[in-house]
């Protein structure tokens, strides 16, 4: 199946550059992964893979993925600014390359974020024109690209577990674009991406949250807004 070309993919975002690629995408993969940890976090471990290994430095990834990591925006001036101003924020990260990831995407990045007691790891890729995948959340499967509203449910492998959660999201009048499940094994932990083309109120995530085989929910709105 091919994937869709629009307007905004030829032309690409508002941003700093000097690379769609090596800028605009990594930023929104840093500011998807501080929604997923919820909150900027205290350190970050950065992985930068093939292609991204070699140009990281030359072409602004260091500085991309650091302010993405402060939540600065794409065409935000201070982009330039970043590895100074984590140090002023106490942003502790340490970056590392690895040149030859065969299996991998080739403009790849993995995060491992802490904040306090809480941690994330998140695989990311950035495709070009600012279009990004996130890849893995934590180990699972993941593949969305937080240009949606967008769910990630961790849960117990419950058996009609994922038909309840979309009939709860029917109910608040949430369209669900894409979903996809992934799992360690049967009747063991899995994780639930779910894309919307609006909103979830703050009740149904609440309910959500109090079910029994619910562990986590982590709602992500677009990330340009």
């Amino acid at each position: 199946m091919h994937e869709k070309s629009s307007v905004f993919d030829m032309i690409g975002p508002v941003m700093i550059g000097p690379s769609s690629s090596h800028t605009a995408g990594v930023v929104r993969i840093a500011r998807t992964a501080i929604r997923l940890l919820g909150s900027i976090p205290d350190e970050a471990q950065i992985i930068f893979y093939n292609s991204f290994a070699r140009t990281y430095e030359g072409h602004g990834s260091d500085r991309a993925i650091i302010a993405g990591l402060l939540d600065f925006k794409t065409d935000d001036k201070r982009i330039k600014e970043s590895l100074v101003l984590a140090k002023e924020k106490g942003l502790k990260y340490q970056f590392k390359s690895i040149g030859n990831a065969s299996t991998m995407h080739p403009n790849t990045i993995r995060l491992t974020l802490k904040k306090g007691d809480r941690e994330i790891e998140l695989l990311g890729e950035s495709k070009g024109g600012g279009i990004i995948n996130i890849a893995e959340v934590d180990g699972f499967k993941a593949d969305f690209n937080a240009s949606l509203h967008t769910l990630v449910i961790f849960a117990d492998d419950v058996k009609g577990s994922i038909a309840f959660i979309a009939n709860i999201l029917a109910h608040d009048d949430c369209n669900i674009a894409t979903m996809s499940v992934s799992r360690k094994g049967k009747h063991d932990e899995a994780c639930l991406v779910i894309e919307m083309d609006s909103g979830v109120k703050p009740v149904t995530l609440d309910y959500l949250r109090s079910l029994r085989w619910v562990k986590e929910v982590i709602y992500i709105p677009d990330i340009d807004l």
